[in-house]
């Protein structure tokens, strides 16, 4: 046991105590005198840019009422060009899904075997 006193570590920076109501606050970056990103902040990001899209998506699907002529393999039919592009896009969209969760799949199997 050392006879010398501790001393106490005074921070430069203010540290963020809890309000007296409970609640708690996000800490503040004193140098930039912004509060951090959270995932809240990122999933709020995320719903807004949903809805905008689905607007979009919307008014794309209203201006695109025309029949267009659909033949695959067999089948035959006529369908809304809106819907015949949504369907394109969402198989487009599920492909490149498949191929990011091998690619994923892949990197975490060859991590794995790295430790």
């Amino acid at each position: 046991m050392s006879v010398l006193p501790r001393q106490q570590n005074i921070p430069t920076e203010p540290s963020v105590t809890a309000p007296q109501n409970g609640l708690a606050t996000p800490p503040v970056d004193a140098r930039r005198g912004r509060v951090p990103r959270t995932r809240t902040a990122a999933a709020w990001l995320g719903i807004c840019t949903a809805a905008v899209i689905l607007v979009v998506l919307i008014v794309f699907m209203l201006q695109n009422t025309g029949s267009v002529a659909i033949t695959f393999l067999w089948m035959h039919g006529n369908v809304p060009l809106a819907l015949a592009l949504l369907t394109a896009g969402v198989g487009v969209a599920i492909t490149a899904m498949a191929v990011g969760e091998a690619r994923i799949g892949q990197l975490r199997r060859a991590a794995r075997r790295h430790r």
